[in-house]
Formats: structure tokens, sequence, C-alpha cells
């Protein structure tokens, strides 16, 4: 029986702004971009959750259902530098721990001789030890495996600690909403609701050939999850797969050409990101993500080892091409290459023949 901690901070760059301004304590806040450069919101605090607010919004919108929204730009350094002294508290615990982000991160600890073994008690004082040395709650989930502890530290927030008994699995699970489920996003929500299936004891009555047929590969996941099994182990070394860059326009560009101008800037930001790399890594693919101002979006790619200007404009058209619309954002990235592939010999691919989208 394994033993799963999942910890998440609350609200993290608001509750490090609120550390740092202790004033802002009640008021809604949130931190995100500005207006005027289509901005939105990175993170907010529960009184700004009360409007309405959520991450992912337009500054704007943000603004309009809570109009004494205090926002900030946000301080990533800083944000970095508690998020440290945070996740060395972590490790405090048990050895084992794979960092999801910068405020989220799992933790085995079914050998650990600590508090009698206990993950429960483990878990409390981990929650109790940051928020007296750092000044930032987390909340935590406790579980056999990772699926169902990230569940269990949503579970009880802000500030709370879930444990999802071994004895009572099957019950919690079998009432666990199928939207719960990590990749069940609105569209494959709506689709099971078209079958009836809103909790997991439904989705667990349709046979494992009938959701592959629906769902292709993710279908046989939702078998497995739907029953509360996940027999992931923790990644311990996590590898960046990309590095990238991005900017919101603060006018819609009007063509492609338009979209080629900003060609430039971007690839020096991009160069500028990939040497702070914390490893160095071969390249072995670029990337071009374009945002219409309808909000769809499509990236156009291929596997390279080079990265000339020509490429991405080559790349750029070819996303331009699936719109044609006006372009809100534009972002240009590498593909990295896993530390066993660094040694192997590449062989570029035509141009022509690697174009995809996603």
């Amino acid at each position: 029986m394994r033993k799963i901690i999942h910890l998440d901070c609350d609200c993290f760059f608001a509750a490090v702004e609120i550390l740092d301004h202790p004033e802002w304590a009640d008021i809604p806040l949130a931190v995100g971009g500005r207006v005027e450069q289509r901005g939105v919101i990175a993170t907010c605090n529960y009184p700004a959750r009360a409007y309405g607010v959520h991450s992912a919004m337009s500054s704007a919108r943000a603004l309009k259902l809570c109009p004494q929204l205090k926002l900030v730009a946000g301080n990533m350094a800083r944000y970095r530098q508690v998020a440290e002294q945070i996740f060395a508290i972590y490790r405090q615990y048990s050895r084992y721990l794979e960092p999801v982000s910068i405020d989220e991160a799992y933790l085995d600890v079914t050998e650990s001789p600590l508090l009698g073994g206990s993950a429960t008690r483990i878990a409390e004082a981990i929650r109790q030890q940051v928020k007296k040395e750092v000044g930032i709650t987390v909340s935590a989930g406790v579980a056999q495996n990772k699926f169902l502890a990230k569940v269990a530290s949503d579970w009880n927030k802000p500030d709370g600690l879930f444990v999802v008994d071994p004895r009572y699995q099957a019950e919690f699970v079998a009432q666990l909403p199928v939207k719960k489920i990590p990749g069940v996003g609105p569209r494959t929500q709506e689709k099971l609701l078209s079958l009836g299936v809103s909790r997991c004891a439904e989705l667990q009555r349709l046979p494992k050939q009938e959701l592959v047929r629906l769902f292709g590969r993710f279908g046989e996941r939702l078998e497995q999850l739907a029953r509360g099994e996940d027999h992931r182990e923790l990644r311990l070394n996590r590898e960046a797969k990309s590095v990238s860059t991005e900017h919101t326009f603060s006018q819609d560009l009007p063509d492609l050409a338009a979209c080629s101008a900003q060609l430039d800037s971007l690839l020096q930001d991009l160069e500028r990101r990939f040497r702070k790399h914390r490893e160095p890594k071969q390249i072995i693919g670029v990337f071009v993500k374009m945002k219409f101002f309808d909000f769809s979006q499509t990236t156009a790619e291929t596997r390279s080892s080079q990265t000339h200007p020509s490429l991405f404009l080559a790349l750029m058209a070819e996303a331009w091409s699936r719109g044609q619309m006006p372009v809100r954002l534009l972002g240009v990235g590498y593909r990295l290459a896993p530390r066993q592939e660094e040694a192997a010999c590449f062989q570029q691919m035509s141009l022509f023949d690697s174009l995809t989208s996603a």
C-alpha cells in the first residue's frame, strides 16, 4: 500500500503578494496582466473568487465583475524564492519528491519512519511548518495514488487536509464527479453527460471497448481512473520537454505580414530563455503557436535541430493558413531532447513532410 501526499499552495502568487503586503489580505486581489495589454489573471485570492474572478480569465472581464479588484503584475523572482523555501521543507519529510509546478508537488512517504509512518500526520506537520516558517497556507491530500491524492488536496481548500481512507476508497471514487478526472475537459464532460454519465459510478458501468471507441487511447485511462486505479510512480527528475515564449498583443495583428514582423523580437526572447535553461539540451524541434481574435488557436511544428528564422516563418505561414483571421497572440518555441536521446544521431525530416497541427 503506497502513501502519497499531494501538496498545493493556496492561491500561491496572491498569497505571496499578501505576505509582502498584509494590508491586502481582506480585499479582492489578483495577479495578472494589464488590461491594455490584454492580460489574463494568473491567480486570485478567495475574496476575488467570490465575485466570479478566476485564473485564465481576461483582466478586463475580471475588473468588470469586480471593479474594486486590486490587480498587480506579479514578481516571478519573488515567487520562486518563496517556493524554494517551501520545497526545502517538503524535502525534510521525504526524498521522494515530484515537483509539478512552482506551487504544487507530490511526496511519497510509503517508507517514511517519521511520525509513526502516518502519511496523515506527516501531511499535517508539513502544512503547519510551512504556515509557521513561510506564512503560506498549503492544502494537502493523502491517498494510495497520485490521482486520488490530487483530488483530495482540492477537497477542503483552502488551508485544508483530506484523506482518502483505503477502507472507503471504492465508495469515495464511485460518487466522484467525472469532471474531477484529469483530462476530462468541458467537451469530454459534455459527451459523457450525453451518455448519462456524471459520476464515476456511472462511468464504471461503461465497457472498456465502448470507452476506447468513443475516446481513443484516453478511454483506457478513463476506465482505470473511474475505479480509482493509478499506478504512476513519482517522477523524481522531471525534464523540461520544451522552452518557449509568447506575447499577447494590445491590438490584433491583421495579417501574416504583421505576424512575421514580430518574429525577430520573439526569437530573441526565446534565445534568452533557452540560454537560462537549467540544463543544456539538444533542440529536436521548433514550433509556432498562434491564437486568433476569436480565441481559437493552432500550433505548427516540425522536427528539426535547425533554428533559422526562415523555418519559423514557414511554420507561421502554415499556422496562419488554418485561420486567416486577426491574431491576438503569437508564440515560438523549441522541443528538447530527453537525456537518453542527446547522444543519438539526429536525422532532419523534411519541413513539408513533418508540419503538424495541435
